[in-house]
């Protein structure tokens, strides 16, 4: 594991309400790195996204003092932020949600006393992003690339998608398993042309 892994998995095992040593273990994490700034995302799809495009910039995070952090869901965020933020271990913070999910991250940000800047919202949510970025043609290519054009027309083939646009379908699509939304998180934004990258995305990076 890395020391940026180790400072994730203290801080995820603390706002799941382990002891408080474990802060004592992230604050000492934190300090040793150093890190300086908290990226707070719902998922590990985003996580896997956020990291493909920093390495097509050239850039490595962790090293920059910057923790990447799934929370396993946007209610999360008021948690990661108290701890974290401001009334914690004075961190940055920034992130990426989901338009339905911004009123918690709002919330999160309040109860951490951080002003209202920092947070990136997808329409609907970042894989919706990236397919409209790349277009359904070039994302049903990544699909046969990937090996999974025969799960993609067994779905297809479902009466529930036959009323939904092709961005829906394959949106609903990389959602039908589990681990594909990562997967596929790393895959479609190595697809991309890095000046590309749709704006939540590239807003985020260019703050870090």
């Amino acid at each position: 594991m890395t020391d940026m892994g180790a400072f994730r998995e203290a801080v995820t095992a603390w706002a799941a309400g382990g002891p408080g040593e474990l802060g004592e273990t992230a604050r000492a994490w934190a300090a040793r790195l150093p890190v300086r700034t908290a990226v707070l995302l719902e998922g590990p799809s985003d996580v896997a996204a956020v990291n493909a495009l920093a390495a097509s910039r050239g850039r490595d995070l962790a090293a920059e003092g910057v923790c990447v952090l799934s929370m396993g869901g946007a209610m999360s965020v008021g948690r990661f932020a108290h701890l974290l933020g401001p009334p914690g271990l004075g961190l940055r913070l920034t992130g990426l949600c989901d338009e339905a999910e911004l009123g918690y991250y709002a919330r999160g940000w309040e109860r951490a006393r951080v002003a209202q800047q920092g947070i990136f919202v997808c329409a609907a949510d970042l894989e919706d992003e990236l397919i409209r970025a790349l277009g359904v043609t070039r994302v049903a290519e990544l699909v046969r690339a990937e090996g999974d054009l025969r799960a993609l027309r067994t779905f297809l083939r479902q009466p529930a998608q036959r009323e939904r646009t092709s961005q829906q379908q394959l949106r609903r699509f990389l959602g039908t398993k589990k681990g594909r939304k990562i997967h596929y998180g790393r895959v479609l934004v190595e697809a991309l042309d890095p000046a590309d990258a749709p704006a939540p995305l590239d807003d985020l990076l260019a703050t870090l």
